[in-house]
């Protein structure tokens, strides 16, 4: 599994996270194990990040796509009942855009919390999971003031305010993990065999790997709320967080 090609399939949303339709050619198809495409812009999930939602158009037919299991191939899932595409049919695939969207801007919102947080009170990030326009991430952080979550909400929507630059690129493993403070989460998640690493740099801010889609600049985040902060344990605290449209 690479950054660029996961077994057969071409991955075109980590290349271009603003493509939402495209050509591509099927290379097995099972209602059970799913759709592989040799080329795929469907974000197959990962890093907390559900997968994306969509279509894949074929000879005047519709077959909807619900999800993605991983596999040594990305298996795009279809909706129960839909017809499958005969192996080597040419299709148009196409992406969900209003929920891809959300969730390019609740990842980068996520990058932003994870920056504030690591910059101003040192914590690394324990978990987190994330939906459409809401999430949460959980920091390894023992003591927290009385204003904390109001103060993390103002400088949150601080640096989403001063529109800083979202940038990626793919670095070799150990020129990638030689950068300092790479990993934002308290446990190496980076697969052992995995000889590229995706660098995700909100500029200024927060430089760490990460394999997910985002915007391309923090204003297009969005106003952010802080919903709550929890006690997740003596050292654990969750922030839940959602945007503000």
């Amino acid at each position: 599994m690479g950054v660029t090609q996961h077994g057969r399939t071409h991955r075109l949303d980590l290349a271009d996270p603003t493509l939402r339709e495209w050509t591509c050619t099927v290379l097995h198809a099972d209602a059970e194990q799913g759709i592989v495409l040799d080329r795929s812009a469907f974000y197959p999930g990962g890093g907390g990040q559900p997968p994306d939602h969509g279509v894949l158009l074929w000879q005047g037919v519709q077959t909807r796509i619900v999800g993605t299991r991983k596999g040594d191939d990305p298996y795009l899932i279809p909706a129960e009942g839909d017809p499958l595409p005969p192996v080597g049919t040419a299709v148009v695939g196409a992406v969900e855009d209003e929920r891809r969207t959300r969730l390019m801007r609740t990842h980068s919102g996520l990058h932003v919390l994870c920056g504030v947080v690591f910059r101003d009170f040192g914590a690394l990030v324990t978990g987190n999971s994330m939906e459409p326009g809401e999430a949460r991430m959980d920091f390894n952080l023992p003591e927290v003031p009385p204003d904390f979550k109001s103060r993390i909400e103002e400088l949150v929507n601080a640096e989403v305010a001063a529109d800083r630059s979202v940038a990626t690129r793919v670095l070799p493993r150990t020129e990638a993990l030689a950068l300092p403070d790479i990993i934002r989460t308290q446990s190496n998640l980076i697969p052992p065999d995995e000889q590229e690493v995706r660098i995700v740099d909100i500029v200024g801010l927060d430089v760490q790997a990460d394999g997910g889609t985002h915007v391309a600049s923090t204003a297009q985040i969005g106003k952010v709320q802080v919903v709550k902060v929890e006690s997740k344990g003596r050292a654990n605290r969750r922030v839940r967080v959602r945007l503000v449209d």
